[in-house]
């Protein structure tokens, strides 16, 4: 059903002028294109690949095994898209984890945690007394912390808005930045000093600082602090983590927070049931239209795209959910946009540490600290397995391999295994595993990822490390597909790799992302918007930049039909 267009050919698309284009149908691009659609304007989804999702996406690369290709849980959607968008509707099901993390230990011990907070004090309770009686003030702090910064995820920065010629317009910007801030002192103020100072202590500290106050315990602290760096070329003791680490817990599960699922059907069933949503809504969904350049006139206004076919369609809005420097270096014509402004883009932090390895297996993977030899699953196999990162220090040593130019020697790995509660993406008996493998640069300085010697080299490290905690795992494997950064620039179209577009430092969110001054989905050219994750508030199958950039173009668009 991936492979299929979903609507006529691109050629059809030059029969009339669009209210609104969107450049890519990845999910925040399709979740644009669907609340556009919803209020009655014409809008057509421009999709390169053969199929819909961007990173969320299924594809079965082995027959019979359906791949969640990049993106592998779900928890950021936020719950107003999959509300007003009635998701639930158009096929999205969740399949919540329970437990939802498990860590191996070398030394035969382990540490389940999830949901069930009994679990969760015995399990930590084999590790640390204190740390387990401390583990539900650490969560119940963190979920303050999220309701703090739901709203801020839900709505546009206040941003000045720029080139606003009329009075009218000027005024009504100033009240909505000014409610937007009065609506902020409140949520500090019902938060409360102490916990205030708490959260700016989160958000500018490393991770381990942050940890460290809280448990005593290496591999508690260790299993939490992956949510630091997940994504990031950061250490755990790199300033600002403890925003990352936030960032990964503000989701949740049909109103549970903090609660990761899985898909059924693999990731690419959130873009599939947003693009229903949209067509529902009368968008028009193009696959195999790769957009090369923006067609702008003298005057400095969109006027369309030109695809890579020749074809030429024509709109005065179009809203990109490339990347940042997809957009403006690649697709803005030369000589448009002013010189500080590409300079700025240029800048962006694009860089990445992630390889992403999806294999299909004979059977499950049998951990030695279980003591369990029979086929079916376990606790054990239904949340994310952590893999080599039973202390702080063994995340900090990875990540310095890799500031070093070199593939980390004992990578720092989060194994999931969805077939387990999924029964749509394996054959009987089989099943499917993700590895989100940490860190590997760019470009290493010990050989290239072009090389098939050097990829299958490292794909065999990350086997063997995870021999060590679960034997003849290596031996089951069928086959696999392997991204690295460079793969998940070329095949995806993530600059540099980068799964967020985009680092997700302090320096580069909220009024900073993507740029001072720019941070409202609006650009120097006229009529173009970024909808994608590089713009606020980032990475992730969250939405919200699609929505809020939607929200956005409703306001600047003159003759707005009611909505439908």
């Amino acid at each position: 059903m991936w492979r299929r267009n979903l609507s006529s050919s691109a050629r059809a698309l030059e029969d009339k002028k669009w209210d609104a284009l969107v450049i890519g149908g990845g999910h925040n691009g399709l979740t644009a294109a669907a609340y556009l659609a919803r209020y009655g304007l014409s809008v057509a989804v421009l999709e390169r690949r053969h199929l819909l999702g961007g990173a969320a996406v299924t594809e079965e690369l082995i027959p019979g095994f359906k791949f969640s290709r990049c993106s592998y849980l779900q928890s950021l959607l936020r719950p107003s898209i999959i509300r007003e968008l009635e998701l639930q509707k158009h096929g999205l099901k969740l399949l919540r984890r329970s437990p939802s993390s498990f860590t191996p230990c070398l030394d035969g011990r382990y540490l389940l945690l999830g949901p069930d907070k009994d679990l969760n004090y015995s399990e930590i309770s084999k590790f640390s007394k204190r740390d387990a009686e401390a583990y539900p003030r650490y969560e119940s702090q963190l979920e303050r912390f999220c309701e703090f910064m739901d709203p801020l995820l839900d709505s546009p920065t206040p941003e000045t808005l720029q080139g606003i010629s009329s009075l009218s317009a000027r005024m009504k910007n100033k009240l909505e930045k000014s409610a937007f801030w009065a609506h902020c002192l409140r949520q500090a103020i019902s938060l409360g000093q102490k916990d205030m100072v708490d959260f700016m202590d989160l958000l500018l500290s490393p991770a381990s600082k942050v940890l460290n106050n809280w448990f005593e315990s290496d591999v508690l602290k260790a299993t939490l602090g992956t949510d630091a760096v997940i994504g990031t070329t950061g250490s755990v003791n790199t300033p600002g983590s403890g925003y990352v680490l936030l960032h990964h817990v503000m989701g949740e599960t049909d109103g549970d927070r903090g609660i990761w699922s899985y898909v059924e059907g693999g990731m690419g069933s959130v873009s599939l049931a947003i693009s229903k949503a949209a067509q529902e809504a009368g968008a028009h969904i193009v696959t195999g239209a790769e957009v090369s350049t923006l067609m702008i006139e003298d005057s400095g206004t969109i006027n369309g795209v030109l695809l890579a076919d020749g074809t030429k369609v024509h709109s005065a809005v179009i809203l990109s959910n490339a990347t940042p420097y997809k957009t403006f270096l690649e697709l803005v014509p030369e000589n448009v946009l002013p010189n500080d402004f590409l300079h700025a883009v240029k800048n962006l932090d694009y860089s990445s540490g992630t390889t992403k390895i999806n294999l299909a297996v004979k059977s499950l993977p049998q951990f030695r600290c279980c003591n369990l030899c029979h086929p079916d699953a376990g606790p054990q196999h239904m949340g994310t397995i952590h893999i080599g990162s039973e202390s702080m220090e063994e995340i900090d040593s990875a990540c310095q391999d890799a500031v070093n130019g070199l593939p980390s020697r004992r990578p720092i790995i989060e194994m999931t295994i969805p077939s387990v509660l999924d029964k749509t993406i394996s054959p009987p008996g089989k099943h499917v595993i993700n590895l989100f493998i940490q860190y590997t640069p760019y470009k290493p300085s010990d050989g290239s990822w072009e090389d098939p010697a050097y990829r299958e080299s490292f794909a065999q490290r990350c086997f063997m490390l995870i021999d060590e905690y679960s034997p003849g795992f290596s031996s089951s494997v069928i086959g696999y597909d392997m991204l690295t950064p460079p793969d998940l620039e070329r095949e995806i179209g993530l600059t540099g790799g980068n799964i967020f577009h985009g680092a997700m430092g302090l320096d580069s969110l909220f009024l900073m992302r993507p740029l001072k001054g720019w941070s409202n989905y609006r650009t120097p050219v006229q009529g173009l918007y970024l909808c994608g994750s590089g713009a606020h508030p980032g990475g992730g199958v969250m939405g919200a930049p699609g929505r809020n950039a939607a929200h956005e173009v409703l306001k600047d668009f003159k003759e707005v039909k009611p909505l439908k």
